[in-house]
């Protein structure tokens, strides 16, 4: 069995790929889960899996995660924001040819969410207590997790360590302020943990045995076309911005690499607390670049269970082709991610 860590993207609706890539993780008996870190949809996914672990291993947390994508599309059903009837003829999943999401789109450029949400009315928080066992969560003592979130007066990350873990520190991860309150936590308001850590790969370094991360990414990091339309201009914009503070991770870890290459530093860098991290991804950047930004917010279970299946599709490929590698090199390389 090899033991590994997780690191799981943000990305609205998109974190259903996610969902895929741990349900055919958790299929695999040969892995073995350490720790696991969560921005956003990835954070959520991460309380879901931990709370069915615990209550009944690998399959509880499988059946966990359909339960709770499960909820996010029943929930969404009633919503007025659906795609047109010719997108669902042609097999679209966006959602902007739909005039309620275009009003609410341009609103959230103009409008504070103070003004137009003064309840702070957010459905995803029902789902979580309803469908994650937060108890369980912090009880799981075979997967270690951590959520990052942004401070909101010092742009700094936080990162939420198992014990700390509620559903105000899910719903902080996952809070877009352009749509939600700042989520309070001890006085300190937070934002959507993407801006600062999308995923954190850096608690892993301490926290874990394993020298093995394997990254979930929902973002795509290249587009071979120039965006024209304002929406997609800010989707790409926030693309970037949302990869910046993995890119600079992946700098780091670069670095110690090559620290670690050199038998005079290694004994340095190790009694720093840091080592050399094996890192490797699973993704789908050709399917996942055909998704528009709005498909995001598209909550209909068969968009859901679409993106399962590729990321089911994504890890099969991953596991045939680095399962080998797994405890032994990098999959990953980080030279070109930086180039």
């Amino acid at each position: 069995m090899k033991v590994i860590n997780l690191a799981l993207q943000g990305g609205g609706a998109h974190g259903a790929f996610t969902w895929g890539v741990l349900d055919r993780l958790l299929e695999d008996k040969r892995l073995a889960f350490e720790g696991i870190s969560g921005t956003s949809a990835g954070a959520m996914n991460a309380v879901a899996l931990a709370s069915g672990f615990q209550k009944g291993g690998r399959d509880g947390a499988r059946e966990a995660l359909q339960k709770f994508w499960r909820s996010v599309s029943l929930d969404g059903r009633l919503s007025p924001i659906q795609r047109s009837i010719m997108d669902r003829l042609l097999g679209n999943w966006s959602l902007d040819n739909n005039p309620m999401f275009l009003a609410l789109d341009v609103a959230s450029r103009f409008v504070s969410p103070y003004d137009v949400n003064p309840f702070n009315i957010n459905p995803l928080r029902e789902i979580l207590e309803s469908e994650v066992d937060f108890e369980a969560v912090r009880a799981n003592k075979k997967i270690k997790l951590f959520i990052s979130a942004t401070n909101v007066h010092t742009g700094k990350v936080r990162i939420f360590s198992q014990h700390e873990i509620t559903p105000d520190v899910v719903m902080a991860s996952a809070c877009l302020p352009f749509m939600f309150k700042a989520v309070e936590i001890g006085g300190t308001p937070y934002w959507d943990g993407g801006y600062v850590g999308n995923p954190p790969l850096f608690p892993f370094f301490r926290a874990s045995k394993s020298d093995d991360i394997i990254l979930v990414q929902t973002n795509p990091v290249e587009r071979n076309e120039t965006p024209q339309t304002a929406r997609d201009i800010l989707n790409r914009i926030n693309e970037i911005t949302f990869n910046a503070s993995l890119v600079s991770e992946f700098r780091a870890i670069g670095f110690v690499s090559r620290l670690m290459n050199n038998a005079f530093l290694r004994r340095i860098v190790r009694k720093a607390g840091y080592r050399k991290m094996l890192l490797h991804r699973i993704s789908a950047d050709e399917a996942m670049a055909k998704l528009t930004s709005s498909s995001k917010f598209n909550t209909e279970w068969p968009f859901f269970q679409h993106l399962r299946d590729t990321g089911r599709e994504a890890a099969e490929l991953f596991l045939k082709h680095h399962y080998a590698a797994l405890g032994k090199r990098s999959t990953l390389d980080i030279r070109k991610q930086l180039g």
